[in-house]
């Protein structure tokens, strides 16, 4: 292959070939070349996060032992519900994966590991598995890949700026200096794009929020689609640049669902589209067909059971109840930002041309066609304490339904904010969730996408919460939902 001259991989640039296609070898080679003395097997825990095994390497024999076999750890110290007399499970490395940690002490080679079980068998409750089973699911049911990607949005907190200070409400892609926080955004994406995470964009996101003794700015990071799996692994990845970076400038950054009685919290809202032969199958063009009204309906039918793994503390349901652009039902529309399936605009209907010809008068240079048509539905259901690999594995459970069911054509045409004005609305607590959960597991365990053990996790966990009465009082109590957005400030 010949490397673009923009590849940011410093090892597929080694190398000359695409992550995909990196063997052990490779990365052997690469790590004698690049002089990287480290590895650190990396995976996603119970909790959603990215955890880590470090092995100071000592011989090439020793490097492609850690490469190929991996390592076994303590699963019941990672998942809960585990017992610990058999709680011993295998970690193996992903090759495809592999990219040059920028933080730590020592040049390191970095890797994710999925998670197998004493016989060999893939670890049933392990995140990325369970993503990855939803995915094959869904593929061999309708011949379609679900393709996704997040709107990460955080806040970074630091004291008042007297100069250029913070306008309320008002940091939708500002600019510095009005803006704070640019360079640790820019700073993230090149460590991103440098581990071969797909990008679209990053700006200043709307909440501003100032206080008399913090200031609290808004960013969002937009992704690429790419097959579900991958997107829930970026997501994670990105969660711990952002946070590496904040911390290394001395900042704190949140992603909580709820900061502040005072401004907006901050959202998870996934873009997702079917690609089938590569072509994508939920537009003619003109905005969403059939089949892209299908896997609407899809979203909507699980809407409230998704919100156990979109929605899982309880200052989540704060949001829903006091932010500006949360949603207000189970609707959907085009371009509507109240409903929570939104179909966003797509450069359809052959607007391009014309606007690329006013914008560069005299211009003759032809106009790039996308590999993919860029046409999407955003489900705007998430927060920053979503666990985004069972969230993704729950859309496309979701969107497997909605292209089977035959009703899913009237569903997505009674559920249109287009048309109608009233609907459902999603659940107002951590326990509602639970029950909603409850109500829909046949539909996620089937096929052996979720085992049951997991969804028994999850709805343990939620109802742990015991907040259905404390939803209720925090509507007359500042005092108590402050200290609920304290516990709850570090999530995900």
């Amino acid at each position: 292959m010949t490397t673009d001259t923009f590849e940011p991989h410093p090892i597929v640039r080694l190398l000359e070939k695409p992550a995909a296609e990196f063997t052990c070898a490779d990365l052997v080679r690469a790590a004698e070349e690049l002089e990287l003395r480290q590895v650190n097997l990396r995976y996603v825990g119970g909790d959603g996060r990215l955890k880590s095994i470090a092995f100071p390497v000592d011989s090439r024999e020793h490097l492609a032992e850690v490469l190929t076999q991996g390592e076994r750890v303590d699963g019941s110290s990672i998942f809960p519900g585990v017992g610990s007399e058999s709680s011993d499970v295998y970690i193996v490395p992903r090759h495809r994966t592999a990219f040059i940690n920028p933080f730590g002490e020592r040049p390191s080679l970095d890797v994710l590991c999925s998670f197998y079980d004493e016989d060999g068998h893939p670890l049933s409750y392990a995140r990325e598995q369970v993503v990855r089973r939803a995915a094959e699911a869904l593929t061999e049911d309708t011949g379609m890949v679900l393709e996704a990607f997040g709107e990460l949005e955080y806040y970074l907190v630091d004291q008042p700026e007297r100069i250029f200070p913070v306008e309320e409400e008002h940091g939708y892609q500002e600019s510095s200096p009005f803006s704070k926080g640019e360079q640790i955004r820019e700073e993230a994406l090149g460590h991103l794009a440098a581990m071969g995470i797909r990008l679209k964009y990053a700006h200043g996101e709307v909440g501003n929020i100032l206080e008399d003794d913090r200031q609290l700015v808004q960013h969002e990071i937009e992704f690429w689609p790419v097959p579900v799996e991958q997107a829930a692994d970026a997501l994670v990845m990105a969660k711990w640049v952002v946070r590496e970076v904040a911390y290394r400038h001395g900042l704190e950054v949140t992603f909580a669902p709820s900061v502040s009685g005072d401004g907006a919290g901050s959202g998870l809202h996934v873009h997702s589209r079917l690609v089938r032969d590569g072509a994508n199958a939920i537009t003619d063009d003109g905005g969403v067909n059939d089949t892209g009204r299908q896997l609407i309906a899809g979203y909507l039918s699980m809407a409230k059971a998704l919100t156990a793994f979109a929605n899982t503390v309880p200052t989540s349901y704060l949001r829903f109840s006091e932010g500006g652009e949360s949603p207000e039902g189970i609707s959907w529309g085009e371009t509507d930002r109240t409903g929570l399936v939104r179909v966003p605009l797509a450069w359809g209907g052959g607007v391009l041309p014309g606007m690329v010809a006013h914008a560069n008068p005299g211009s003759s240079e032809p106009i790039p066609e996308p590999d993919v048509h860029p046409q999407t539905v955003e489900l705007r259901l998430g927060d920053g304490s979503a666990d985004v690999h069972l969230l993704l594995a729950g859309m496309a459970v979701a969107a497997r339904r909605g292209l089977k069911d035959p009703k899913s054509l009237k569903r997505a045409a009674r559920l249109s904010a287009d048309d109608h004005d009233k609907f459902e609305q999603l659940p107002q607590s951590c326990a509602e969730s639970a029950d909603a959960l409850q109500r829909d597991r046949a539909a996620l365990e089937a096929d052996g996408v979720f085992p049951p053990e997991l969804v028994d996790a999850v709805i343990d966990g939620l109802r742990a919460h015991d907040d259905a009465k404390l939803m209720k009082k925090i509507a007359k109590d500042d005092a108590t939902r402050d200290e609920l957005v304290r516990r709850y400030w570090h999530v995900g």
